[in-house]
């Protein structure tokens, strides 16, 4: 490492914000290299600041792959109706013992990487919600690719590529095997971040009665048409500096009063896109990600576990 960056305030906002066009697609990664020697002042390299913004997996790990607490495999789904298979990681608590004649049923929970694949942290926060007592199951859009690549930039490229409706059928694939899966309740919720709240989102309404709660991070609302077909309770949660979303966010509020959906919406306050991030650190926000996991866990046990745990 050419340098510790132990002073966060010296990472100027406009930096992290190419970081977040660079990984949206909006530039390659030679314009973010050589946009970024811009910001390298007061003593920060642009090798220094580069190395700042990018994910750190193994810095934002909060349960350890091997945790004996869990119990996680990856497994590989039919999707006739997407790009004909789906892989995903699976994780469960020790204590939901399959082998036992009658194992607990736990409500499961679907949770939807950004659009990069199923990265590290995207694991990690499977296996926060089986700590938390439910089934996770994160499903991985570039399967059919070859899957995550190891590289979030090359995860993009790849992801781009994909055909959308049968990017979607994927995910639907993906609910429906988790909620019929032996170990599920039969209750599923969702949550995902950036592609994954909006991909959330459209799941609430594409599914209907068939989830019961969601939780978008920073994703984009699904289509005012398709909101009345929106039955799960729907938790909202936006960044107030990611201004584009945040800023979106009444009309969806709108469309939600109207269609009588349950909803609540959370504009944290000095938080960009990505907040909830822990392994971005320069977007990190850690009291209002821990807010947001604390409410979106109260919210998917109010509404996908409730009286049937």
């Amino acid at each position: 490492m050419e340098q510790q960056v132990t002073d966060r305030k010296k990472i100027p906002a406009e930096a992290v914000e190419l970081y977040s066009r660079f990984i949206h697609g909006q530039i390659d990664r030679r314009g973010f290299f050589d946009g970024i020697t811009r910001y390298a002042v007061g003593g920060l390299t642009a090798t220094a600041l580069i190395e700042a913004l990018m994910p750190n997996y193994a810095l934002g790990q909060q349960v350890r792959k091997d945790d004996d607490r869990i119990k996680a495999t990856y497994e590989t789904i039919q999707s006739p109706n997407g790009n004909g298979y789906m892989k995903g990681y699976f994780v469960r608590p020790d204590s939901q013992d399959s082998r036992d004649a009658m194992p607990t049923k736990l409500p499961g929970v679907i949770v939807i990487h950004e659009n990069r694949g199923l990265n590290p942290h995207t694991e990690d926060v499977a296996r926060r919600f089986a700590l938390e007592n439910f089934i996770a199951f994160a499903p991985d859009a570039l399967s059919t690719m070859g899957g995550y690549p190891g590289d979030d930039y090359k995860g993009g490229q790849l992801f781009a590529k994909l055909d959308a409706a049968k990017r979607t059928q994927d995910f639907v694939a993906a609910a429906r095997w988790l909620k019929a899966h032996p170990l599920c309740n039969g209750q599923i919720a969702c949550t995902g971040f950036c592609f994954g709240g909006s991909m959330t989102n459209n799941l609430s309404a594409i599914l209907g009665a068939d989830m019961a709660a969601v939780a978008p991070f920073y994703g984009a609302a699904p289509n005012p048409m398709d909101m009345p077909k929106v039955k799960a309770a729907v938790l909202v949660h936006h960044g107030a500096l990611d201004k584009m979303l945040s800023e979106a966010y009444p009309a969806q509020e709108a469309e939600l009063k109207k269609n009588n959906v349950r909803y609540e919406g959370h504009i944290y306050p000095n938080s960009v896109h990505g907040f909830f991030n822990d392994a971005t650190p320069e977007r990190y926000n850690k009291v209002a990600a821990q807010q947001a996991w604390t409410r979106t866990i109260e919210w998917f046990n109010q509404y996908a576990r409730g009286a049937k745990a």
